[in-house]
């Protein structure tokens, strides 16, 4: 560029040199990507809780606020449970549960969403 700086082009040729390597490309929303990110991070958080490594809700927001930067404005990961709701996270998790361990709901989560329960008293 006119700073000197080297211009990043595509190569067509990698995409056919990396064929043989990776599997059938498929497109995601904007929605999909969020919920296979977010999901394994807040399903650590409920066995953090569950577990007693955190004693309660707010002081694992509070943690992931504090200790890894989670936006303050989403109120942590146990509040964003809350906003996607319990029942909508834990049906999230199922469909992605094939990807791996990381994704399965636990069973106490199972039955909170089968209650309605939440987290936090509204």
């Amino acid at each position: 560029d006119k700073r000197g700086k080297n211009k990043k082009l595509m190569d067509a040729d990698v995409n056919q040199l990396l064929s043989e390597h990776v599997g059938t490309a498929i497109e995601m929303s904007d929605e999909d990507i969020i919920a296979r990110l977010m999901t394994p991070f807040a399903m650590e958080s409920v066995r953090c809780l569950e577990e007693g490594i955190a004693a309660s809700p707010t002081d694992m927001d509070m943690a992931m606020i504090y200790g890894i930067g989670f936006p303050p404005f989403r109120g942590g990961i146990i509040r964003y449970i809350e906003s996607v709701g319990v029942a909508e996270f834990v049906k999230t998790a199922q469909q992605l549960s094939a990807a791996g361990a990381l994704y399965q709901p636990t069973e106490k989560l199972q039955a909170m969403a089968a209650n309605g329960e939440t987290f936090y008293v509204n």
